[in-house]
């Protein structure tokens, strides 16, 4: 049986290394990446100037794969949705092992946290919840035309449906930073993100959705969570 000294000593430290934890983390202001305030400049953005660009783009490939590549109403929609459940698992795969990639040189650092680090370092900084335009273009051209060496035409319904779930994903993850769950069926969403950047930045790497944490065991347990946290 444990002392109450022995609690009172190990209650002491845990608060220590709770504190030690959130002294890393902002929840106000952001981080400055570039010296050239153009550069830094070009690392912001909002949601809707993003929703504008790729929106028309989403609706022009459909249209075309229907009507100029005369591809029926179920195949354009069939790969189209194909194509948002593979965004999922792209979200997973890149946020868990490029995301959270530890670097080793100083280069590779700088790197990963201009990609995501700094938005750890300050997860309320509503202007990098979204890939900024410039870089948000480049690799959006990159995985097209990765996708269309593997599937030729078909990509001009499948890419759509990618770009939408990056879209949902985006104003999901802006949303969980920004405001309050409005459905109590969104909580769960929510609530592993937030223990991603509170408690274990190694789990719960599902934002858009929590399938693949379930599948590959990256999942936070959220009724253990809860009752600790009633504790």
């Amino acid at each position: 049986m444990i002392s109450p000294d022995a609690s009172h000593f190990i209650y002491s430290i845990t608060l220590y290394l709770c504190a030690m934890q959130f002294e890393k983390i902002h929840n106000k202001g952001q981080a400055r990446l570039f010296k050239s305030d153009y550069l830094e400049m070009l690392t912001k953005t909002h949601p809707l100037v993003i929703w504008g660009m790729y929106l028309p783009v989403i609706i022009y490939m459909l249209y075309y794969s229907n009507t100029t590549l005369e591809y029926s109403l179920s195949r354009v929609l069939i790969l189209f949705f194909v194509g948002m459940f593979a965004w999922t698992f792209f979200e997973y795969l890149a946020h868990r092992f490029l995301f959270h990639w530890v670097a080793e040189s100083n280069r590779a650092k700088k790197f990963v946290y201009t990609l995501h680090g700094n938005h750890h370092h300050y997860p309320r900084d509503k202007q990098r919840l979204f890939m900024p335009p410039v870089p948000s273009i480049i690799i959006a051209s990159a995985l097209f035309g990765i996708q269309y060496l593997l599937m030729g035409k078909n990509t001009f319904m499948f890419f759509p449906g990618f770009i939408l779930g990056y879209l949902m994903y985006g104003s999901m993850h802006y949303a969980i930073h920004a405001w309050n769950p409005p459905f109590k069926w969104m909580k769960p969403l929510w609530r592993n993100h937030h223990l991603h950047h509170y408690k274990d930045e190694h789990n719960g790497f599902g934002v858009s959705s929590t399938l693949w944490d379930h599948v590959f065991g990256t999942m936070f347990d959220l009724k253990k969570e809860k009752k600790t946290k009633r504790k």
